[in-house]
C-alpha cells in the first residue's frame, strides 16, 4: 500500500480528477496549497510598493492505494497534470505501514476498497 501525494497547478484540477476517476481510483483527498518550486517569483507592485510573490498557489491530491494502482495513478497524474512549462508539480510516493476504515475495523487492502464496489482493478490505459 502507497500513500500518493501531488502538487499540481490548480488549473490542472479538473483534469487530473477525471483522470483518476477513469484509472479506478475513486478515494481521493484535495487540498489548496501554497508552495515554491523552479518557478520565478513574481514581482508586482501594490500601493506604491513592490511586492514579492514567492509562493504560488497549488492544489494537493493525497490518495492511499494498494499496489496494483500505484502506477496507473502516477501516469494518471502525470499525464493529466503536464503542461510542459516549470511548475507542473511533483508526485510524492510513501509507503503506508497500515490503514484501518473506522467504520468497519477493515484493515489494509480491504479498507482501500470502495465502500459500495468489491474489489476494483486498476484501468489500464
Amino acid at each position: 500500500m502507497k500513500l500518493i501525494t501531488a502538487i499540481v497547478r490548480p488549473e490542472r484540477v479538473q483534469q487530473v480528477k477525471e483522470a483518476l476517476f477513469q484509472a479506478g481510483i475513486s478515494g481521493v483527498t484535495l487540498t489548496r496549497v501554497s508552495g515554491h518550486g523552479g518557478e520565478q517569483e513574481i514581482i508586482e507592485h501594490y500601493r506604491g510598493s513592490r511586492v514579492v510573490i514567492e509562493f504560488r498557489e497549488k492544489v494537493e491530491f493525497k490518495m492511499a492505494v494498494s499496489e496494483p494502482f500505484v502506477d496507473v495513478a502516477i501516469e494518471a497524474i502525470r499525464r493529466a497534470a503536464h503542461t510542459g512549462e516549470v511548475g507542473d508539480g511533483k508526485i510524492f510516493v510513501q509507503t503506508l505501514d497500515r490503514v484501518v476504515r473506522i467504520r468497519t475495523g477493515e484493515q489494509d487492502d480491504e479498507a482501500l476498497t470502495p465502500v459500495n464496489e468489491t474489489k476494483r482493478q486498476p484501468v489500464l490505459k
